[in-house]
């Protein structure tokens, strides 16, 4: 059905540290040879699936006023609502992704010290007044963070450090859980096919993508082909990110991909593992030898992760 591996991470939670090792060894292999995987028996059950698509339509749904009560020109930490191309992936793209999007970050509550302190990215979420959304959206949230956590600590084992290396750099992560909205536009589909999402790679560790069934995610392979990531029940689509990529010195390469125009309304789901706002990112002593230095220098997830922002967004350019 696919170009890109999948992989069963059920052994990752395993006692025998020989089937967490093979899982991890599947894991990297991914990482280097695609950077994209699919995984299956990953402990989320179809029916938070469903609930998370539901929650999407239902948003996605309402008057464009009511959205955008939820704008995330409103929050300034990547929360809320993102309009219709509101956003350019592809930064030398002509045209503006063709999308809309609602993100949602590490619940925080308004008198929380980070938050009170004004903290990038430790804002309060913005949440439309849908009976139950925030509930089922919070829900789908924590069982993809516990995921991309397990999933972590066989990149870890791969990668030749401690298996927890990166717990506690993902116990308060600049995590946003994305749900997405790509519209059919038939001029669109003629005259700029793949400007659903235009060409890009992810900015943090890990994203975790769950999708309807309809096409349109494209993945460019090491070849330089550009390969669909197709449907497959019950399984996601993952990949690995820049910032991962920095960790690794790359070891793991992170992969352009993008969303062609569909023919009929697709939703997709995505959750985008950052670490922790201070974290320190530098590259591992294990993906460094004699006559290969470190490649990147240090940064913290906030400074990276603002630094990618800013040339995504068209609003944030505004403030620059």
């Amino acid at each position: 059905m696919s170009e890109l591996p999948v992989i069963d991470v059920s052994g990752l939670t395993s006692a025998e540290f020989s089937e967490r090792a093979a899982v991890a060894a599947k894991l990297g292999n991914a990482c280097r040879e695609t950077g994209f995987f699919y995984v299956i028996n990953h402990r989320i059950a179809e029916p938070a699936r469903d609930a998370i698509f539901g929650a999407a339509r239902a948003f996605f749904s309402l008057p464009l006023a009511a959205k955008e009560a939820c704008s995330i020109k409103r929050s300034r930490h990547n929360r809320g609502f993102v309009a219709l191309e509101g956003e350019r992936l592809n930064e030398s793209a002509v045209l503006s992704d063709y999308k809309e999007a609602f993100n949602v970050g590490l619940e925080l509550a308004a008198d929380h010290p980070e938050v009170l302190a004004g903290k990038p990215f430790r804002g309060v979420n913005l949440w439309p007044a849908i009976s139950g959304w925030r509930e089922t959206v919070l829900a789908y949230y924590d069982a993809c963070w516990n995921l991309g956590r397990r999933i972590h600590r066989g990149f870890a084992l791969d990668l030749g450090v401690a298996e927890d290396f990166f717990e506690d750099k993902l116990d308060a992560p600049l995590a946003i859980l994305r749900m997405l909205h790509y519209p059919p536009q038939p001029e669109r589909r003629d005259q700029a096919p793949d400007s659903g999402a235009g060409m890009h790679t992810d900015y943090g560790n890990l994203t975790i993508l769950a999708t309807d069934g309809v096409a349109g995610l494209q993945v460019r392979v090491r070849s330089g082909a550009w390969v669909d990531a197709p449907h497959i029940p019950g399984a996601f689509v993952c990949n690995i990110g820049d910032c991962l990529m920095r960790w690794t010195n790359d070891v793991y390469v992170s992969t352009p991909h993008r969303v062609a125009i569909p023919v009929q309304d697709r939703y997709s789901v995505a959750f985008f593992l950052d670490p922790n706002p201070d974290a320190r990112v530098e590259v591992l002593q294990s993906c460094m030898a004699p006559g290969i230095p470190p490649k990147y220098r240090p940064t913290t997830g906030a400074e990276y992760l603002q630094e990618r922002l800013t040339a995504t967004y068209d609003h944030l350019k505004e403030r620059t």
